[in-house]
């Protein structure tokens, strides 16, 4: 979704990795299930069925079918503010991302018998809307959410183009940083959850709340 004709600044998609492995990081610590890779929650789906755990089952099928949801959401989004020029999609992704990780934190944080369940679902649009809202920059397709893929590219890459893996290469610098970015993330949204439990989550709000004013400031929403 993100435009190339004006290719957002080399700290968007960085922070944004960091939020994609933060947030998917204490979503497993919190909730035993991943809210930002489709992957992870379709393997223990499986696991799940195989163990006739059927309660977990459903909640990491919830998981994909909300993120996906995401996905198809903010697609939507980018086509209906098209024809408002003063709003943009990605600060408008942004912040609905920072209402429902605040919402996915008080639920969690609530004695609610579904609290676990309504966090795993805010916790998979907000992924799923952040996916689809930022899937290329550079010339390349990215991902902030999760990595095999790009991972299996800059691979694929490498193996095909030896002869360039000594010169600096723009695009497999910005696939390793985002790549970085996200394990930190990760590393630092376990940390937190393990350390503060739910209230560890608005680490995820924190962040967005930054890069949304910084966004805004820096470009008066006139780049999507």
């Amino acid at each position: 979704m993100t435009d190339n004709t004006h290719p957002p600044e080399a700290w968007l998609y960085f922070a944004l990795a960091v939020v994609g492995g933060y947030g998917d990081a204490a979503s497993v610590v919190l909730a035993k299930t991943f809210t930002g890779h489709v992957t992870g929650s379709l393997v223990l789906a499986a696991i799940a069925i195989a163990a006739h755990k059927w309660s977990a089952l459903i909640g990491h099928i919830s998981a994909v079918l909300v993120f996906l949801v995401g996905i198809i959401s903010s697609v939507l989004i980018e086509r209906a503010l098209a024809a408002w020029p003063f709003f943009k999609s990605l600060p408008t992704v942004l912040s609905i991302e920072v209402i429902l990780t605040m919402t996915a934190y008080l639920a969690f944080a609530s004695r609610a018998a579904a609290r676990v369940e309504v966090f795993v679902v805010c916790m998979s649009l907000a992924l799923g809307m952040q996916n689809g809202a930022f899937q290329r920059t550079g010339g390349i397709s990215v991902h902030t959410t999760y990595l095999t893929g790009m991972i299996t590219s800059l691979m694929t890459s490498e193996a095909i183009k030896p002869q360039l893996m000594g010169a600096r290469d723009p695009k497999r610098t910005l696939l390793y940083g985002i790549w970085l970015a996200f394990f930190v993330g990760g590393a630092i949204g376990a940390a937190m959850a393990f350390q503060f439990k739910g209230v560890g989550i608005l680490g995820v709000t924190f962040l967005l709340l930054i890069i949304l004013i910084s966004r805004i400031r820096q470009r008066g929403l006139l780049i999507s």
